[in-house]
């Protein structure tokens, strides 16, 4: 493993300051929208292009890495991001934000293509789950940190563009100074939505749906906190908790997730989920009661992303899983993409507790779902691996690597399990 991360570290590296800036940004452009006055309405629209944008690169930068290559693409993409943060401060119109947003998520969907074909050609059957649960950690410091820099200047000035510019500049020279040769790009043909759905409707229904969730926490939970008058300081605590509640609840719902029904536990997520959105609507909370609701809606939204994947593979074939996986991020994609549009306009009419109002009603979509689907199929008794280490912003590239480590981990089962059975026959036969 200590060898593995020595060939890795100035990824990590990078990749982290990479979301230390794409974290700073989302907060920023909610808070500073605020303070200009900008309907929620509007910010929902300004806030879906970044997702608009990530969609559209994971279709662009294929054929661009395949023109000119990997760094000159990483570069590329580096380069219009670092100065797209700065732009932002020139002008405070909404249909320039959303221009920039969009440009924002191409770059970003690029960026992580490049990024994790190099973690993927840095990896083998032995550090592959290594690697991918240290890069999902050093995504998550750099989004939690990034909250903490909203604090270090005035929202109001320019000085946090430059900040999240910096810091997405900087994380460029370890990883074009450090990484490997450029790897091989291939990625798999996906699956139609037609064919997934077939085969998991809850799986391709939940994770179009739970896409609109994460579009709204990324894009306009800063919004929310602004709305409801929070400091600056308050916002970013707010937005750390849930990031923080992801981190730390994905691996206990990974362990139950392969000792119960995973619908159950699909539906009983999302039920919790929704029970947390539902208490800041229908009573005051302080500070520290908001801080717990984001720990357990971040806690319970990131994991499920993970399960429905898991769902999902439970009916396909080995040799359809990376396909499906790839297929799923497209449908995640386009479920982000009306999120912070739906937002905006219920908190336009409800005010700032629209924001939960949305988060509650997606759960509970997902529970009635999901209630609906048990009555449907029976559970499939033989279960994958859950990938917890699969967060919803990579690219199809880690997506499937993470899908290798999943079959890795079911054939080294199967090993151990003929192992095991012919050790017990021939302690019979002795």
């Amino acid at each position: 493993m200590i060898s593995a991360l020595k060939g890795t570290w100035a990824l990590m590296l990078g990749v982290l300051l990479l979301q230390l800036g794409n974290g700073l940004q989302g907060t920023l452009l909610g808070v500073r929208g605020s303070l200009e006055s900008i309907e929620p309405a509007t910010m929902g629209y300004i806030m879906s292009g970044y997702f608009v944008g990530f969609l559209g690169g994971s279709k662009i930068t294929p054929e661009l890495i395949r023109r000119v290559g990997h760094v000159r693409v990483f570069a590329a993409l580096g380069s219009l991001v670092s100065a797209v943060f700065i732009l932002y401060a020139l002008w405070v119109n909404a249909y320039y934000w959303f221009v920039l947003r969009v440009l924002v998520g191409l770059c970003f969907s690029g960026l992580y293509v490049v990024a994790e074909s190099w973690l993927n050609d840095s990896a083998d059957n032995e550090t592959r789950g290594t690697l991918l649960s240290v890069y999902l950690i050093a995504q998550m410091i750099g989004i939690i940190s990034g909250q903490m820099l909203l604090n270090i200047a005035d929202p109001a000035g320019h000085v946090l563009f430059i900040v999240i510019s910096v810091a997405v500049s900087v994380s460029f020279f370890p990883i074009l100074l450090s990484v490997s040769p450029a790897p091989f790009f291939h990625a798999a043909k996906p699956l139609t939505i037609r064919e997934l759905f077939h085969a998991s409707p809850l799986g391709v229904v939940g994770t179009l749906l739970i896409g609109a969730i994460f579009s709204a926490l990324f894009g306009m939970s800063a919004v929310y906190a602004s709305e409801v008058g929070y400091s600056v300081a308050q916002v970013s605590y707010f937005i750390a908790a849930i990031y923080v509640g992801g981190l730390v609840l994905q691996y206990p719902i990974g362990w139950l997730s392969d000792r119960m029904d995973r619908r159950r536990l699909i539906i009983l997520c999302s039920l919790i989920g929704a029970l947390t959105a539902l208490v800041p609507i229908m009573m005051p909370v302080n500070l520290l009661g908001l801080l717990m609701i984001a720990f357990f809606v971040g806690g319970m939204a990131n994991p499920l992303y993970s399960l429905l994947i898991a769902h999902t593979n439970d009916f396909l074939e080995r040799e359809q899983m990376a396909a499906a996986s790839g297929s799923l991020l497209f449908v995640n994609g386009v479920g982000a993409m009306g999120g912070p549009i739906i937002v905006g306009y219920i908190m336009n009419q409800a005010g700032a507790q629209g924001f939960f109002m949305f988060i509650l009603g997606i759960f509970g979509a997902i529970v009635l779902y999901g209630i609906y689907r048990m009555t449907r199929r029976q559970t499939n008794d033989e279960t994958v691996p859950l990938m917890a280490t699969l967060p919803s912003r990579g690219s199809a590239v880690f997506a499937e690597l993470a899908t290798e480590v999943v079959i890795d981990e079911m054939e080294h089962a199967e090993e151990e399990q003929l192992r095991d059975g012919s050790n017990g026959t021939d302690a019979e036969r002795q």
